[in-house]
């Protein structure tokens, strides 16, 4: 017997796939190395979201071992996955969901350049265009945090709530971003690592000149307003 509605049983199948294939996109752009990192995803009409299963290889992910879990960071007894032990960073994304209904995605890795910043507990400034079109202005340091509990999905909240960046750089731990769904928040780790490592080289060849708040703000604006198609029908 199924435990859900059939409309959120298929909202749970399609976040099981789009989480499993996101996590290609991690090792595809060299975001992760051997089980670290996680992408988990909200799953719409309901208080759930699926996660990957701790220290898995990539390679052996697939829908049915992703893992389905409630808004408190409890596994879901008798749905697929549930014999295994989900991600270490669980009741991070968990406390996330909770207390930032807007998010959809939530990914962690441990990519090389921004968890040099983190690991300088130092923001990324905001001093190319890319970062004022994703982040809206410089990429935060969030505190120092033990894995195991909700401590470090406190310290994202508390870093990210009324911020324009959807990336933290935890201290001493590397990146968390969110999203409006797991993809978009895949997007923003890819980002974050691109212009961590692109400001790393700037600064190595003299001063960073920053952007003025003005432009940072007018050039978030179009990007997230104006920039791309439109959708079908649209004038």
């Amino acid at each position: 017997m199924s435990l859900f509605e059939p409309s959120v049983e298929s909202s749970i199948a399609q976040v099981r796939t789009d989480i499993a294939l996101l996590h290609a996109e991690l090792t595809k752009n060299d975001l992760v190395v051997w089980t670290g990192g996680n992408v988990s995803g909200r799953v719409p009409g309901a208080d759930l979201f699926v996660i990957k299963p701790s220290g898995v290889l990539y390679e052996d992910l697939a829908p049915e071992n992703m893992i389905l879990c409630r808004l408190d960071g409890t596994v879901v007894a008798g749905t697929a996955g549930a014999e295994r032990s989900p991600s270490s960073d669980t009741a991070a994304h968990a406390y996330v969901y909770r207390n930032m209904p807007e998010v959809g995605g939530v990914v962690h890795t441990h990519s090389t350049y921004a968890t040099a910043w983190a690991a300088r507990a130092e923001a990324i400034p905001c001093v190319i265009t890319a970062m004022a079109d994703e982040f809206g202005g410089e990429i935060p340091i969030g505190p120092f945090a033990i894995i195991g509990d909700d401590s470090i999905g406190r310290g994202i909240v508390q870093t990210l709530t009324g911020h324009r960046s959807r990336a933290v750089l935890m201290q001493n731990h590397g990146p968390f971003t969110i999203g409006k769904n797991a993809r978009d928040a895949v997007k923003a780790a890819v980002m974050v690592e691109d212009v961590a490592r692109t400001v790393q080289a700037a600064r190595a060849g003299g001063p960073l000149v920053p952007i003025p708040q003005a432009a940072i703000d007018s050039l978030f604006d179009r990007y997230q307003n104006v920039y791309g198609q439109a959708p079908q029908g649209a004038l």
